[in-house]
């Protein structure tokens, strides 16, 4: 979530409206099973794309805190090492009253994310950028240039391709994934040094599929289930 200028003390909290929006998705969303290591932070990231001819493209990205010590949050293993920029974010309270749900967005930058890790992908029309394999190595790209810019070398600004990208001669067809306690063919790619990507077809047009920074791998199971969006 992103925020401008000053917010009233009553702002309403984005959540809510994202929630609403995922009661009436026309497709099983997915998310981690429940564990004690991640929790899911409630703020879902929702691409669509319409056209002349209505919608043809529906995603929902969902994230999640990583507790390495599940049994005591306040434990300093918890937290993550920041830069000068968001430690400055955190350490300074402006004068004015600010939502309750925006001084919990600000604390919960403390700790690391696994951001927009899973994903769920409806689109109305199949072609070569919506078959499982691409876009499992869109998600990966996506993750990496927005989450391993300095890792990778990256300069601010658009990117375009290097070698730092992932592509569909990485993907390995012959796993399976753990969904609703049913082990489903699978493909992933596990060959990136620093995410790891997992992804299954759950229709024709729906797919989803799982990035994971690889230093959080211990800590996750990865397998998932349908949410419950009818309360979300």
């Amino acid at each position: 979530m992103q925020f401008a200028g000053v917010l009233p003390e009553d702002a309403p909290d984005p959540r809510d409206a994202a929630g609403r929006r995922l009661s009436d998705l026309p497709f099983p969303l997915m998310g981690f099973v429940s564990q004690p290591t991640i929790e899911d932070t409630n703020a879902p990231a929702i691409t669509e794309s319409t056209g002349a001819e209505g919608r043809s493209h529906l995603a929902v990205s969902l994230s999640y805190t990583l507790w390495r010590n599940p049994a005591d949050h306040a434990d300093p293993a918890n937290l993550r090492n920041l830069d000068q920029h968001e430690q400055r974010a955190i350490d300074d309270v402006p004068p004015w009253p600010r939502p309750s749900w925006l001084i919990e967005f600000v604390e919960m930058m403390r700790y690391p994310q696994l951001w927009e890790a899973v994903r769920t992908s409806w689109n109305r029309d199949a072609w070569e950028h919506t078959t499982l394999t691409q876009q499992l190595v869109d998600h990966a790209n996506y993750i990496l240039m927005n989450q391993f810019r300095e890792e990778l070398g990256l300069a601010p600004g658009p990117i375009g391709d290097g070698p730092w990208r992932v592509g569909p001669s990485s993907v390995n067809t012959a796993v399976t994934l753990d969904i609703d306690g049913r082990s489903v063919p699978a493909v992933e790619i596990d060959t990136d040094p620093f995410v790891y990507a997992i992804g299954a077809q759950l229709r024709d047009d729906v797919v989803t599929t799982v990035v994971i920074a690889r230093e959080y791998l211990p800590f996750v199971r990865v397998a998932l289930r349908t949410q419950d969006t009818a309360t979300a």
